[in-house]
């Protein structure tokens, strides 16, 4: 499975960005899905997952609603909707894929995204 993560940019606090993770291959639809960030000098965090149907959702427990993670399976494409933005809320921001139930262990997650950059100013 191949992963291409794309959809951040600069974007004043308060706004929003929603973030897209294209996934290739025969059996990206049987995945499942999550993010992560990784805002520097610190270390990756979990931000949200979701299982192949898309009716099963997990969030890192910080989270304050703000963001939602959907999947369009036709589309081979997950989700990370943001809202409200903080400028704490900038980081690189991956998508990873497995095959298997990983939930926010990244270090489950076998197929990993390049990243893609959310920078929020205040």
């Amino acid at each position: 499975v191949q992963l291409q993560a794309s959809g951040g940019g600069l974007v004043q606090a308060g706004g929003s960005l929603r973030l897209s993770c294209a996934a290739s291959g025969r059996t990206s639809t049987t995945y499942y899905m999550g993010w992560f960030r990784q805002a520097p000098g610190l270390e990756r965090e979990f931000v949200a997952s979701i299982n192949p149907s898309g009716r099963g959702t997990y969030y890192a427990d910080y989270k304050t609603r703000r963001f939602t993670i959907s999947r369009d399976n036709a589309k081979n494409t997950v989700y990370l909707q943001m809202e409200s933005l903080k400028p704490e809320d900038t980081a690189v921001y991956y998508c990873a894929a497995d095959s298997t139930y990983s939930g926010s262990n990244g270090n489950s997650y076998r197929f990993w995204g390049q990243g893609t950059q959310v920078t929020v100013s205040s």
